[in-house]
C-alpha cells in the first residue's frame, strides 16, 4: 500500500491577501511532492505561490473579511467541482475559525479533524486565550481588557511602559486601515488613542505586560494532534531572527530540543481537547525563566516545514495521512535544521547550515516561485518606502489605578501535571 492515499486531494484555503505567505507555498509543495492533487483557494494574482508547479488548480477565494457563511458557501461550490472528498487545510486564522464553526456542514465533502467547533475561535482570540491560560495555569503575560479610553491609558501606565497592544481578533482588522494586529505602545496617550479605533478594528483592544526579547527567549512549537489526541510530528524551534527585530515574524528558525516548552505545549493541547495542526508561540521571561504562551494558532505556522523529519513527515503531511487513515511513518527529529525566509533574511539564505536548511521560496524542484518572489518583493519594498509615515505619535503619561478587567498572569506550571504522552513526545522532539 502506498504511503499516501493520492485519491484524496487537498484544498489549501487562505483569504488573507498577503502574497508573501510562504507557509501556503510550503503546504502546496509538501503534499504536491507526495503525489497529492492540491487545489489552492487563494488570491495569487501575480504572486509567487500561484507559480508553483505543484498547484493542481487555482480557485478564487472569498474576499478578506468575508463572513463565515460566505467562506462555507465558496467551499461547497469548490467541493462540487472536485466531486470527491478532500482534506481541507485552512492557512489563516479567519479560515480556521470559519471552518471550525461550519464543520458539520462541510462534512463529508471535506475531511476535517474532530474538534469542538468554537475551539479554534477561542484559542485564536487573544483575549480568550488569556482566560484559557489562567484557567489552565499556563504562564501568560498579565493582560488587561479595558472598557474605555481612560481605562486603557491607566492600564498602560500600571502595567509598565512600554506595553503590548493587541486586537483580540486580528483577522478582522481591515486592510488599508493603518492598524496593526500587535504594536508596542510607549505612552498612555497612545493607548487611549488606539482604544478609540476599536470600532474600526472590529474587535476588543487588549494590553499586555511586555516581556523583553533576548537571545534564546523566543520559541515556537508546531505539531499535529491526531484522532486519538496524541501529538505527532513537529517539535520545538527557536526564533533566531525576526522581522521586525525582536517582535515579528520568523525570518530564521532553528529546530532545537526543548523538553519543558514541548511538554507545556502538549499539556495545553491535551487539556483543551484540541485536534488538528497547531502553532504555539512562547517567550521565556528573563526574570522567572517561565515560558509564557503568547499565541495559539489553530492552523499550520508559516515555518512548519522546519520540522520535516528524517522520514519527510511534517504537520501537513501528518494531517493528510491521519484523516485518510494511513499510518504515519516514524522518523527521527533533525535538531539543528534551519528554515530561512529569503526576503526577510537574504544574507542568512546564503550561509551554509551544517544540519540542513530549507528555504521558504527557492527549491530545485520548483523554481518558479523563487524567481517570481524577487520581482514582486522589489515592487512591494519600494511601495512601503513611499508610504512610510514621517513620525510616530508620542504622548504624555497618565496615572491612577486601572479599573478594567484583568486576566492574571499564571505562575510556572507544575512539572507533575504533564501527561506521560506529553513527556514522551517532548523527549523525542
Amino acid at each position: 500500500m502506498p504511503l499516501f492515499d493520492t485519491r484524496v486531494p487537498a484544498v489549501v484555503l487562505r483569504t488573507d491577501r498577503n502574497p508573501f505567505h510562504h507557509g501556503t507555498l510550503g503546504a502546496v509543495r509538501s503534499l504536491g511532492r507526495a503525489g497529492v492533487d492540491v487545489h489552492l483557494v487563494a488570491d495569487c494574482a501575480g504572486g509567487p505561490v500561484g507559480a508553483s508547479r505543484f498547484v493542481t488548480a487555482l480557485h478564487t477565494p472569498p474576499p478578506p473579511g468575508a463572513p463565515a457563511a460566505e467562506i462555507t458557501a465558496a467551499l461547497r461550490r469548490i467541493a462540487a467541482r472536485i466531486a470527491r472528498p478532500a482534506v481541507l487545510i485552512p492557512m489563516d486564522d479567519a479560515c480556521a475559525v470559519a471552518v471550525g464553526r461550519a464543520r458539520a456542514e462541510l462534512a463529508p465533502a471535506f475531511l476535517l479533524p474532530d474538534l469542538p467547533g468554537e475551539l479554534p475561535a477561542r484559542v485564536a482570540d487573544k483575549a480568550e486565550l488569556a482566560g484559557l491560560c489562567a484557567a489552565l495555569g499556563v504562564p501568560h503575560p498579565e493582560t488587561v481588557v479595558p472598557d474605555g479610553p481612560e481605562e486603557a491609558a491607566r492600564a498602560a501606565w500600571r502595567l509598565g511602559l512600554p506595553v503590548v497592544a493587541k486586537w483580540s481578533r486580528p483577522w478582522l482588522v481591515p486592510a488599508g486601515s493603518g492598524l496593526r494586529s500587535t504594536v508596542l505602545l510607549r505612552s498612555a496617550r497612545e493607548a487611549r488613542e488606539l482604544f478609540l479605533r476599536a470600532g474600526e478594528a472590529g474587535s476588543r483592544l487588549l494590553l499586555q505586560a511586555f516581556l523583553e526579547p533576548g537571545t534564546d527567549r523566543d520559541w515556537f512549537v508546531h505539531g499535529y494532534a491526531d484522532r486519538t489526541g496524541a501529538v505527532r510530528a513537529g517539535g520545538p524551534g527557536r526564533k533566531t531572527r525576526a522581522r521586525p527585530r525582536g517582535a515579528g515574524l520568523t525570518a530564521v528558525g532553528r529546530w532545537e530540543p526543548n523538553p519543558p516548552v514541548a511538554a507545556l505545549a502538549g499539556r495545553v493541547v491535551r487539556e483543551l481537547g484540541y485536534r488538528g495542526v497547531f502553532d504555539l508561540d512562547f517567550r521565556r521571561c528573563g526574570t522567572t525563566g517561565a515560558y509564557h504562551l503568547l499565541d495559539f494558532n489553530p492552523r499550520p505556522g508559516a515555518q512548519f516545514r522546519l520540522f520535516a523529519d528524517s522520514a519527510g513527515l511534517d504537520v501537513v503531511r501528518a494531517l493528510h495521512l491521519d484523516l485518510t487513515h494511513r499510518p504515519l511513518p516514524v522518523g527521527e527529529p533533525l535538531p539543528g535544521r534551519r528554515f530561512v525566509v529569503e526576503n526577510y533574511a537574504p544574507l542568512s539564505a546564503l550561509r551554509p547550515a551544517a544540519q540542513g536548511r530549507e528555504l521558504a521560496w527557492h527549491a530545485r524542484d520548483d523554481r518558479a516561485p523563487g524567481r517570481a518572489l524577487w520581482t514582486r518583493w522589489g515592487r512591494h519594498a519600494a511601495g512601503r518606502l513611499l508610504r512610510r509615515p514621517a513620525s510616530r505619535t508620542g504622548g504624555a503619561r497618565s496615572d491612577g489605578p486601572a479599573s478594567a478587567r484583568v486576566v492574571r498572569q499564571a505562575g510556572a506550571p507544575d512539572p507533575g501535571r504533564a501527561g506521560r504522552g506529553d513527556e514522551e513526545w517532548a523527549a523525542r522532539r
